[in-house]
């Protein structure tokens, strides 16, 4: 019989969330992250380094799936679980997804991190719509050479 994520991820979190007091201490902000195989080993960490690297996409969570890509070496982690301080915003969630991750645990769930003044809960919404129905401009605007590349790359994939 299999375990609870409680029980199979109890010291992993508490881990996690020591990891994010250490960073809020040194100057950062209560998100990190681990990715971790079905033994429990660490393969990935990430802390929060949107403002340290001028990166928007630099969450915990991004920066921990990055980095487990590196060290397993291979951009899919199936079978793996991702474990963050905070429940991860829209774009964590799909990087998570994109990555193969198999199951996402959380300490802190959106509504306590908005508290906090962490409000993130309006990422969740855009989610539901269509690009084109999205706040920012989003269209199509094809060259005349717009599809060399990819037609480029289905005949190198073809030659195999």
């Amino acid at each position: 019989m299999s375990s609870s994520p409680t029980e199979r991820f109890s010291k992993l979190m508490e881990e996690v969330v020591t990891y994010s007091s250490e960073h809020v201490r040194s100057g950062g902000i209560p998100f990190t992250a681990f990715v971790v195989d079905a033994s429990g080993a660490i393969l990935g960490r990430g802390v929060n380094r949107v403002v340290e690297h001028h990166d928007p996409t630099a969450h915990a969570e991004v920066e921990a799936i990055r980095d487990a890509c590196r060290n397993v070496g291979t951009s899919q982690l199936r079978g793996m679980a991702l474990l963050a301080s905070g429940e991860p915003c829209a774009m964590c969630y799909l990087n998570a997804l994109f990555a193969g991750i198999d199951e996402v645990i959380y300490a802190v769930d959106r509504d306590d991190a908005a508290e906090a003044g962490f409000d993130y809960r309006g990422s969740y919404q855009m989610l539901a719509h269509f690009p084109d129905q999205w706040p920012m401009k989003v269209h199509k605007h094809a060259t005349t050479q717009a599809l060399e590349p990819f037609n480029l790359w289905r005949r190198k994939r073809s030659l195999l």
